[in-house]
């Protein structure tokens, strides 16, 4: 016999001994490989393979995979099997054996396909199965919590699933059965579904179901679940501190199904006593700590408004003390200075750093307020919109205020304004023993005062410098000094309005900050006394005295659009001193449900989003109830920097740019000065 034909009956031998079609055989795993012929090419995606993973981990290879016996050239069997039908099973039984879980020899259970074509009983397999209905996959999580006691973390290990995932599908699976049933029918889409289980009370999702009737977005829903309760973003949420409302027994519900985990308090009457109760303990805290009259919590800035305001004056301190801080803080600059650009600083420098700056702190501050000042002012504290307590210091109340006036030398001995106030008429001049020596009348002393002022505005007008500190110590007078009387012949009259009572927490914007910034910066270095004042700033450079001009003349600009109190020219102005100053107020207001959409009708709302998006997204919301509307609306103009037209800023015109091609626009009318009256 050849040696040919010797092959030939070897290699029939094997074919005979090979597993038939139908056998089910143990394979080694690492003889099971991937056939060419699968109809997937687009592999698993880690996530799917994970889940095989921890399901055979957990309950073993459930469905054996099917394999084609892989043959060389010759037709001879290799010893290798190619999975034709589960190959994620084998990607799963792979990992587990890269984590060292199971032997890389470990036996698959496996059926063998001898007749059929491998391709076609891949696609076969991808395409004529159906997926779970989500909410079967719900309600089974759900009772494998409920009948086994499996705990998120668990499920998630046997199903290869975050168990961040389980509790969303547990929420889910534990829905009122009207809703899963509408979700089952399609009358529900999954994600009104997750908004129906932000809260898991059941009867709260009946209720919610049957009052929204067909109509049922996701903002609506979601608003009905958590109204009367806050937004753990809050303000006062965040100011509390989550943990803190906790542990005094309030309730948090967690929504399962946004990326940031937030949630909503349910006990706002907790919160709001919560939130009193730590603003009133830190004014408390202050008063003893700083010596204070009295202090008191508040809950708008209207009512630090209200009061009159004293601020800190510079500390006195001793040569050898100034010459040491002097010290410190040189020494301070020179290392900063020197370590520049380095990303880390030496482990020497940082310790010198800190114990110079504990240094200077044990100094004190450089401006305080004096004793006899905190035995008749106090301290409100009250909450920012960041959700941090702010500390107003140095307030005055009416009766404390100190009414410091000097005498009038021309008023008879023994009068005051006190008296005249009260009825008393002032007492008659006695009769003096030369009257050749008789007072001058009062028309006399007219005629003369007047030569004198005509004397006087001649010598303002004569003398740039000394006009401009006339004009800042009246203004500066009726800003700072608000309690006290007038001590100018200047009749330049500033009515510093407060604006909170129009807007409240405008006092506590970006822009209200930056005003009451400053203002508080110059009230430091201006003295108590109104008598004082002319000597401080007759002593300031003209740079400085501007700089104080500015910060009064912008604390008495008043141009708000007030129906009641039409001004037409001066608003047509602040017009024109918006386009002179380049306001641009996207820096200071943003448009929100609150402070803009839910205030305005719904034909404004969709023009803003069309402004600021586009037609095709206002047209997505057109649908949408006012409330849903709005938060729509806020969502989707969100750093668009849109602004309504009455807070636009009509820009420069730039007298050197080159004209536009085509028809030009016109220039503003004299009515866009007044565009904005009928809104």
């Amino acid at each position: 016999m050849s040696a040919q034909s010797t092959q030939t009956v070897a290699t029939e031998a094997t074919k005979a001994t090979a597993p038939q079609h139908g056998a089910e055989v143990i394979v080694p795993l690492n003889r099971l490989k991937a056939s060419p012929k699968n109809a997937r090419k687009t592999p698993h995606s880690p996530a799917t393979i994970e889940a095989f993973a921890a399901s055979i981990k957990a309950k073993g290879v459930l469905q054996p995979p099917v394999v084609e016996i892989e043959r060389d050239g010759e037709g001879v069997p290799t010893g290798n099997y190619l999975v034709t039908i589960g190959e994620g099973r084998r990607q799963g039984l792979r990992v587990l054996a890269k984590r060292k879980a199971i032997k890389r020899t470990h036996p698959v259970r496996c059926i063998v396909d001898a007749e059929n074509d491998a391709h076609e009983i891949s696609l076969d397999e991808n395409m004529t199965r159906e997926a779970m209905h989500p909410a079967d996959q719900f309600e089974a999580f759900q009772r494998l919590a409920e009948e086994k006691g499996y705990g998120a973390e668990e499920i998630g290990a046997r199903f290869g699933v975050s168990a961040h995932v389980v509790r969303q599908r547990l929420r889910l699976g534990a829905a009122a059965p009207e809703l899963m049933a509408a979700y089952r029918a399609g009358a529900l889409a999954l994600d009104q579904l997750m908004a129906f289980c932000v809260s898991a009370d059941q009867d709260r999702q009946r209720q919610v179901f049957e009052q929204l009737g067909e109509y049922r977005s996701v903002h609506a829903i979601r608003r009905a679940m958590t109204e009367a309760k806050v937004a753990v973003g809050d303000r006062r949420a965040v100011f509390v501190g989550v943990e803190a409302y906790e542990a005094a027994g309030g309730t948090v519900l967690r929504d399962l199904f946004t990326e940031d985990g937030g949630g909503w308090l349910e006990d706002p009457a907790l919160l709001d006593r919560m939130v009193s109760d730590k603003l009133t303990g830190l004014a408390d805290e202050a008063r003893q700590r700083e010596g204070w009259k009295w202090a008191e919590a508040a809950s708008e800035y209207a009512e630090v408004s209200a009061l009159g305001r004293v601020y800190p004056v510079e500390v006195v301190r001793f040569e050898a003390d100034a010459a040491q801080i002097a010290g410190l803080s040189e020494e301070y600059d020179a290392l900063v200075s020197g370590s520049d650009g380095q990303e880390v600083l030496p482990d020497a420098v940082d310790a010198r750093l800190e114990q110079i700056d504990a240094a200077l702190q044990a100094f004190g501050p450089d401006f305080d307020y004096t004793p006899e000042v905190k035995a008749r002012a106090g301290v409100m504290v009250l909450l920012g919109h960041d959700g941090l307590a702010r500390f107003e210091r140095g307030l005055v109340r009416a009766e404390d205020a100190v009414e410091d006036r000097r005498p009038d030398p021309e008023a008879p001995e023994g009068w005051s304004e006190e008296a005249e106030r009260e009825g008393e008429a002032p007492p008659a001049p006695e009769a003096e023993a030369d009257e050749g020596r008789a007072p001058l009348s009062e028309r006399l002393v007219i005629d003369l005062t007047a030569h004198r002022t005509m004397g006087l505005r001649d010598a303002v007008q004569a003398d740039d410098t000394f006009a401009l500190t006339v004009v800042v110590h009246a203004l500066a007078l009726q800003v700072f000094y608000p309690a006290w009387g007038t001590w100018t012949p200047l009749q330049l009259r500033l009515s510093v309005t407060g604006l909170d009572r129009l807007a409240p927490g405008v006092g506590d914007s970006p822009a209200g900050r930056r005003v009451a910034d400053r203002l508080e910066g110059w009230g430091a270095r201006l003295p108590e006394q109104p008598r004082d004042l002319w000597d401080v700033l007759a002593a300031l450079p003209p740079s400085e005295i501007l700089d104080l001009m500015a910060c009064c003349a912008g604390v008495g600009l008043y141009a708000v659009r007030d129906p009641h109190d039409r001004k037409p020219d001066a608003l047509a102005h602040a017009e024109t001193l918006a386009t002179v100053a380049g306001l641009d107020m996207t820096g200071t207001w943003t448009a929100t449900a609150a402070s803009y959409f839910s205030r305005v009708s719904k034909a404004r709302v969709l023009e803003a989003v069309t402004e600021a998006t586009s037609p095709e997204e206002a047209g997505r919301i057109a649908g949408f109830k006012k409330g849903d509307m709005a938060e729509a609306a806020e969502r989707l103009v969100e750093g668009k920097g849109w602004l309504p037209s009455v807070l636009r800023t009509i820009p420069a015109v730039d007298p050197d740019a080159p004209e536009p091609d085509g028809e030009a626009m016109p220039p503003p009318s004299e009515d866009d000065a007044y565009r904005f009256a009928a809104e």
